[in-house]
């Protein structure tokens, strides 16, 4: 079947050929790479997204004038493999760039839990949170089920089906020496980041539908919603295994909490 695109392509130039509408694709697409796997440098931008290091440079000088990115020093260590001279410059997403990805109803999503957690108490936004996290954990269920009993496999389904959520999530292995000691989770954006900030229920509720699904007991290392730059939870490829239960509004947390 023959696909017809109409899109006008993005030049390797970056330069301003045709609707302007172009410009701000590719600049979408520079913020989009850095929230699924920032801190980027400009010349991986320039590689992963198959522009100029000039142009890709041109575009993060935007964004970080509007405040959407931001520098992410690098750790010491890292920086001493380079040599003399300044480490390269790598960015994350700022806070006010979550912010501009994030849905226009987090404020009335918020003012709502408030109201709900005031008039009802605490234990009622812990069960809503859970009973919302059901919901995906039972459609993402069915998609880690057909990628086999790997855990490093349903690592990666879970991290496609976060994506397709708007969660731009992706796996990275984590090696302690030689041996594969696990999966390293990453989501870069999360669309109820500022929700989370306030009712840490939501982070609880998914970090165990995590352990759940994937079969063994995750740990949550970073959060968007407590500062980091990146949502972060350890899979571990040997740990004790959990109970597979029934997923259903309301259904209690397991034994473990997520690590703040």
């Amino acid at each position: 079947m023959l696909i017809t695109d109409h899109r006008v392509p993005d030049l390797a130039d970056g330069s301003n050929h045709g609707p302007q509408g172009l410009e701000a694709r590719t600049r979408d697409r520079v913020r989009q790479a850095i929230s699924e796997d920032g801190p980027l440098t400009a010349v991986a931008l320039a590689s992963r997204l198959g522009l100029t290091p000039a142009a890709v440079r041109r575009h993060l000088d935007l964004l970080a004038d509007q405040g959407a990115i931001e520098e992410h020093e690098p750790p010491t260590a890292g920086a001493a493999g380079r040599g003399r001279g300044r480490p390269a410059r790598a960015y994350v997403l700022s806070e006010a760039g979550h912010a501009g990805m994030d849905s226009d109803y987090d404020d009335v999503a918020t003012s709502a839990l408030r109201f709900l957690a005031e008039h009802a108490g605490a234990d009622a936004v812990g069960e809503f949170a859970r009973e919302r996290i059901a919901e995906l954990e039972q459609r993402y269920a069915a998609q880690l089920a057909a990628s086999g009993e790997g855990v490093t496999a349903r690592a990666q389904a879970l991290a496609t089906a976060l994506t397709a959520d708007g969660f731009a999530a992706s796996t990275r292995p984590v090696r302690v020496g030689t041996p594969l000691a696990g999966v390293q989770l990453c989501q870069g954006h999360c669309p109820v980041q500022h929700v989370a900030a306030q009712f840490p229920q939501f982070c609880d509720a998914e970090t165990d539908a995590f352990s759940r699904l994937l079969g063994v007991h995750v740990q949550r290392l970073a959060t968007l919603a407590h500062g980091e730059h990146v949502c972060t939870t350890f899979i571990p490829l040997s740990a004790v295994h959990v109970q597979a239960s029934k997923v259903l509004p309301g259904t209690t947390t397991s034994d473990g909490r997520s690590t703040k």
